[in-house]
């Protein structure tokens, strides 16, 4: 029984994840996206570390799949695997998971927001120096770096908006799933 009650919490919490990683290809503002949110929420509730990095980095991935090869085809002369500077944004997520472990070790509304805050900015820092590092569009100089920072002002608050949104969906989601579904509950550990 308490095995099934495991596979049951994992499976849904993973379904979660990657439910959120495929409403990226509903329509949405630039950088309005749950990129952030799954690598918090898996962090938060998958309770081995590597998976709580791999399902959202997998979900994405497959996210990207779809995106890159049926949504924006037509800017890519072959099937694409793995997108230029997309391993910028899969170590967004390690990094955003590890903020989610270090900050989330309670789920309380305060500890989601900066840790949602914190992930945002996190994923600014990163993703805007993959574009500079492996793309053309920027000098490879202090000052191309900053041009890409600062073209990417812009996107930063659809990013904020996103992750709060999302974190708030995914946490307020499972937070009542658990409550309506107690086989979804972690059993309380015991003190000596």
């Amino acid at each position: 029984m308490k095995r099934s009650k495991i596979h049951l919490r994992f499976g849904v919490l993973s379904l979660l994840i990657l439910l959120a990683a495929f409403s990226r290809l509903i329509p949405h503002p630039p950088n309005f996206a749950p990129i952030g949110a799954m690598a918090l929420f898996g962090a938060a509730y998958l309770k081995q570390k590597h998976f709580a990095i791999i399902i959202p980095i997998a979900s994405m991935w497959l996210s990207d799949l779809a995106l890159n090869n049926i949504v924006y085809v037509q800017y890519f002369d072959h099937f694409v695997w793995f997108y230029q500077g997309c391993y910028w944004t899969y170590g967004a997520f390690i990094v955003i998971g590890f903020i989610g472990f270090g900050l989330i070790k309670k789920i309380r509304i305060t500890n989601i927001l900066f840790a949602s805050c914190l992930a945002s900015i996190s994923f600014f820092i990163l993703s805007n120096f993959g574009v500079w590092a492996s793309g053309t569009m920027y000098s490879k100089s202090f000052t191309g770096l900053i041009m890409c920072y600062t073209a990417g002002l812009p996107f930063l608050k659809n990013t904020f908006m996103g992750d709060l949104i999302y974190s708030g969906l995914l946490f307020g989601i499972f937070e009542v799933a658990k409550y309506r579904f107690p086989a979804l509950q972690l059993e309380k550990q015991k003190t000596k």
